[in-house]
């Protein structure tokens, strides 16, 4: 069996769960967000964006979900991570299309298998990334 065929895919379903999880949250919250699902090849599934959500929060949470299951971890670890890489490393990574190094990017995984990742733009990288976490819950998936 090869590598390809271990993959689960990530649902439709599950997909539209998330980012409508995320929006139920940033509703509690009172906040106005985009939400974005990417499967495992970065290929968008969901997108949802509130009323009110600033627009160029639509391509950040969609590049949010795209860094986070490029690399299989939240967006919010670049931060630390990129202090313990080289110059070359913390110059040229940040300047990739499509990489962002701030939160509210979770890669979405199931059985320690990164299967998509879940992007949320629009309020402060703290609740950008609970509307993540809400959105992860949503889907009825264990991380």
């Amino acid at each position: 069996m090869g590598e390809q065929d271990q993959t689960r895919p990530l649902k439709w379903e599950a997909a539209r769960s998330a980012v409508e999880g995320a929006v139920r949250k940033a509703l509690e919250l009172e906040v106005r967000i985009c939400a974005a699902v990417v499967d495992v090849g970065g290929n968008p599934l969901a997108f949802l964006r509130m009323p009110g959500a600033p627009l160029h929060s639509v391509s950040i949470s969609e590049d949010k979900a795209y860094t986070a299951v490029s690399f299989g971890m939240p967006t919010s670890r670049w931060h630390d991570e990129l202090k313990t890489q080289s110059e070359a490393v913390r110059q040229g990574l940040p300047s990739r299309p499509r990489f962002v190094a701030f939160g509210g990017g979770l890669p979405i995984c199931v059985a320690g298998e990164v299967i998509g990742g879940i992007g949320v733009s629009g309020a402060s990288e703290e609740q950008d990334e609970a509307c993540a976490r809400a959105a992860l819950g949503a889907t009825g998936l264990l991380r």
